[in-house]
């Protein structure tokens, strides 16, 4: 797939630009790369690269979003050409907040579904860590024992790490599953 990112000379409002500088640092968190322009509808991909990620792409404009990662995540090259915008003429359809939030739930989701580990992870360490931490600072600077929210904390922690590696396990067959629907490339 190639995809034209927007280059720093682009015009474009200054929220927007925030929001996907944001959308870019996570997505390359996700996918392990270096994510240009996540949000760029500027692409070409053949089609039966797309095919096998069509039962994931929204039929709302972030299809690209949701393309992009289903691309890099499955191991399929992404190529990045600069290009260079004029500040778009008349009003943006999509709403800071809203779609804002709509996108991030995108990227969660095709984070669980190509690298859960990249959310569950984080997830349950912070949550083991807390509960840790609260229990030694209740034993050690209140000279109280260790208490029922840390054992849970700790207990959920676990719980999340093992539904990331369910998922995890999840994740790789449908992996063998899109590699075997797909039909070999023609020359």
């Amino acid at each position: 797939m190639v995809v034209g990112a927007r280059t720093k000379e682009s015009q474009t409002s200054l929220h927007r630009d925030l929001a996907n500088k944001v959308y870019n640092a996570f997505a390359s968190y996700v996918c392990n790369r270096r994510i240009e322009d996540l949000t760029s509808g500027f692409r070409a991909v053949k089609a039966h690269a797309v095919r096998a990620f069509l039962y994931l792409l929204p039929n709302t404009y972030s299809y690209p979003t949701t393309l992009t990662l289903a691309v890099v995540r499955s191991g399929r090259s992404l190529k990045y050409v600069p290009i260079r915008t004029s500040r778009r003429l008349g009003r943006s359809k999509i709403k800071l907040l809203r779609d804002g939030v709509r996108f991030f739930m995108i990227i969660l989701k095709i984070a669980t579904l190509f690298s859960p580990m990249k959310v569950f992870l984080p997830v349950s360490a912070l949550m083991f860590l807390t509960g840790l931490f609260y229990g030694l600072a209740r034993i050690f600077l209140m000279g109280d024992r260790y208490g029922p929210t840390s054992a849970m904390l700790m207990t959920m922690a676990v719980v999340v790490f093992m539904v990331g590696l369910v998922s995890e396990q999840v994740a790789q067959l449908r992996f063998d599953r899109a590699e075997s629907l797909e039909p070999p490339c023609v020359k």
